[in-house]
């Protein structure tokens, strides 16, 4: 039997009870806990491996990797994820796996893989592009369904409506390269609700739209006699307070420096005793002094310690309930470095949802990273 795993971003629990709607494409959705912390990377890995993030080495959608001095946010490689993978046995044993729009999947031991992956030109703006495995299968698909419109997901452009795109691109996938079991990542509701918030008219509609693709994705399954799972990998939660700045505070006590370069304030993390990662409602302290600055952080009332649930993981605080943790270490706008107010995954040194607004300049009404109830559905 040929099986479809997918994992829906923002499909926590609450919006299964916010709407009243206990089944979606003949799925019996029931609630199951989040890993924590509760962000996408670190979910999928857990999804893949079983393992928690202890074991699998990710801890929040970026690394602090100490022999270079910077944190990388969004890196791709496979190997990042470690531990065994939960669909070992089967391609062991001959089945062919695929994976498609997950995270750190390039160089997985899969038979058929779909990541976005732009070329960014060095005149400033980039390519459209997915990486394929195999890899003709990128032309093949571009001719019958067009390029994939990167800019819808993720940015201000971003639509719910993409993951009619993603389904298109893995639906022509299978007919190029069929497998026997298959993970597909929707990141459907994940735009509204962050934007917008939790139960907002454009959040409503944007599980309206998921419904829909489920029921699109539950036919393509049942043609190709083939079992459905859904699972949701954190609840979204409303913005209720300014986001913590836990790195202002570092610089400002002498822990976190700055070098200036015409003007702009741009980390110098070489000489940094510590330095916050931040990614949503998390913010990973880093660095030699990581303990001094943890104490100092607890010390302005801004921050939770997540208790058992980070069980063997270090340095990690959590915004009061209703904030985020933002990685800005600037105050006046003029420090800001060039990437600031840009869509830039790579180079932040932390997550920003504020590239989903034009020029970064709007208000996060969504957020997650806490433990929580996540909608789940299937075998």
């Amino acid at each position: 039997m040929k099986r479809l795993n997918l994992i829906a971003a923002g499909l926590g629990w609450s919006v299964i009870e916010r709407h009243g709607v206990k089944s979606v494409a003949g799925l019996a959705f029931e609630p199951s806990p989040s890993v924590f912390p509760a962000v996408t990377c670190v979910a999928q890995a857990s999804i893949r491996t079983g393992l928690p993030p202890a074991l699998h080495g990710m801890v929040a959608n970026g690394f602090w990797f100490e022999d270079l001095r910077k944190p990388m946010f969004w890196e791709q490689s496979a190997n990042l994820v470690k531990g065994p993978r939960v669909w070992d046995s089967r391609r062991g044993a001959g089945k062919k796996v695929g994976l498609f729009f997950l995270q750190q999947s390039l160089g997985e031991s899969a038979d058929a893989i779909i990541s976005p992956a732009p070329i960014h030109k060095h005149g400033g703006g980039m390519v459209m592009s997915c990486y394929t495995k195999p890899a003709e299968a990128a032309h093949e698909i571009e001719r019958l369904r067009g390029r994939f419109p990167l800019w819808r997901y993720w940015g201000p452009l971003a639509s719910p409506k993409v993951g009619r795109v993603c389904t298109d691109w893995f639906e022509s996938m299978l007919d190029i390269a069929d497998v026997d079991e298959a993970w597909l990542y929707l990141p459907t509701l994940d735009y509204a609700a962050q934007k917008y918030g939790p139960g907002s008219p454009r959040d409503e509609a944007a599980f309206a739209e998921l419904c829909r693709q489920l029921e699109r994705i539950a036919g393509i399954c049942e043609r190709r006699g083939a079992s459905l799972s859904v699972t949701g990998d954190y609840a979204i939660t409303p913005v209720s307070a300014p986001p913590a700045r836990p790195n202002v505070t570092l610089r400002r006590e002498g822990l976190f420096r700055t070098r200036t370069i015409a003007g702009m304030a741009y980390p110098d993390f070489y000489q940094s005793g510590a330095f916050a990662m931040c990614d949503h409602e998390v913010c990973i302290v880093c660095g030699e002094r990581r303990d001094e600055a943890v104490k100092l952080l607890l010390a302005t009332g801004e921050y939770d310690l997540p208790g058992a649930e980070a069980d063997g993981l270090d340095g990690i605080l959590l915004a009061k309930p209703g904030g985020w943790c933002e990685y800005k270490w600037w105050t006046d706008r003029r420090e800001a470095p060039d990437y600031a107010s840009h869509v830039d995954i790579h180079n932040k040194p932390g997550f920003d949802p504020t590239e989903l607004f034009f020029f970064g300049r709007g208000t996060v009404r969504g957020t997650h990273g806490r433990s929580c109830l996540v909608a789940r559905a299937g075998a």
